[in-house]
């Protein structure tokens, strides 16, 4: 993919989407699809923040023009061109670091790259809304995530031990940004713990807004960067892992779709939705979470139900 030309100085104004900015120049090459949505989102929140400003126009002309180019080499990606794709993309690679970090951090194997995913993850969360607006399991991620991220780091920074897995959190607390998330350096008062708790584990597992996603699945591919020593890892190459293939009913194999089945354009529109699933869950080798959204459409389509 050609290099993009590069922007001008952030405005001041534009403080609060340098992360997404970032996260879009990392993800270039390793995944150009997060790149460009992570960019339309910038540019969205620029022109709600200031469109009018001499020095935020000019940022916010060359934006457009980065996201131009990026369109026309993405031209032929489905991601880019059909929305339910292109969001199934974003939320399979958002859970799968949010996931990545949860796992990391219920194993208390704290570092920067676990710090970074979960910070990466609530990022890509923000950039979901240009499909629209999030769902409450989403929301929960993003802070739930964010807070984690600046938990952690506090406590690392500051010399103390992070208490793994879920802790809890203020519903009354935000994070706020800080300059250099590239570099872990996040806010540095975390919200303190309180007796509301908020716990992933009692959400369902196995369900983010109709992804099938199995518990312990790894982070997208090259993320994340390193390992952490305290692993045993002497390579920075994550190993893959034996996956757990769910059991396919076998009256899914012997279904012939019934002559009184009526189909309303709903259905159709949630069997499309998995099926884009499956096909977004392969691009990292999914193969549990491709399956278990192939037989939802497959059962949807031939009995009318889920």
């Amino acid at each position: 993919m050609a290099a993009l030309a590069p922007l001008p100085p952030l405005p001041p104004q534009f403080k609060s989407i340098q992360h997404h900015l970032r996260t879009a120049q990392e993800h270039d090459k390793r995944d150009p699809v997060v790149a460009y949505y992570c960019r339309l989102y910038a540019m969205q929140t620029g022109m709600k923040i200031d469109s009018k400003t001499p020095e935020c126009r000019k940022f916010l002309s060359k934006l457009m023009d980065q996201l131009e180019t990026l369109k026309k080499q993405l031209g032929d990606n489905e991601a880019v061109t059909q929305e339910i794709v292109g969001c199934a993309h974003l939320e399979n690679y958002a859970l799968k670091m949010f996931l990545y970090a949860d796992n990391e951090d219920r194993a208390a194997r704290f570092h920067k790259n676990m710090i970074k995913s979960f910070y990466t993850a609530s990022l890509l969360i923000d950039v979901i809304t240009v499909f629209g607006e999030l769902t409450d399991e989403n929301v929960r991620h993003r802070k739930y995530a964010r807070w984690k991220a600046t938990y952690i780091h506090n406590c690392l920074k500051n010399g103390e031990t992070p208490q793994a897995g879920p802790v809890g959190i203020d519903d009354d607390n935000d994070v706020e940004e800080n300059e250099d998330v590239g570099a872990t350096s996040l806010p540095t008062q975390p919200p303190q713990p309180s007796s509301s708790t908020y716990d992933p584990s009692n959400m369902p597992s196995s369900n983010y807004t109709g992804i099938q996603i199995p518990p312990g699945a790894h982070a997208p591919a090259n993320t994340p960067a390193e390992v952490p020593h305290s692993t045993g890892v002497t390579s920075n190459t994550i190993q893959p892992t034996p996956q757990t293939i769910p059991a396919i009913d076998p009256a899914l194999f012997n279904t012939v779709s019934q002559g009184d089945i009526c189909l309303t354009p709903e259905d159709f529109a949630r069997a499309q939705k998995y099926c884009k699933y499956a096909g977004s869950a392969l691009q990292y080798e999914d193969v549990s979470t491709a399956v278990q959204n192939l037989q939802k459409a497959l059962k949807l389509l031939t009995t009318g139900r889920e």
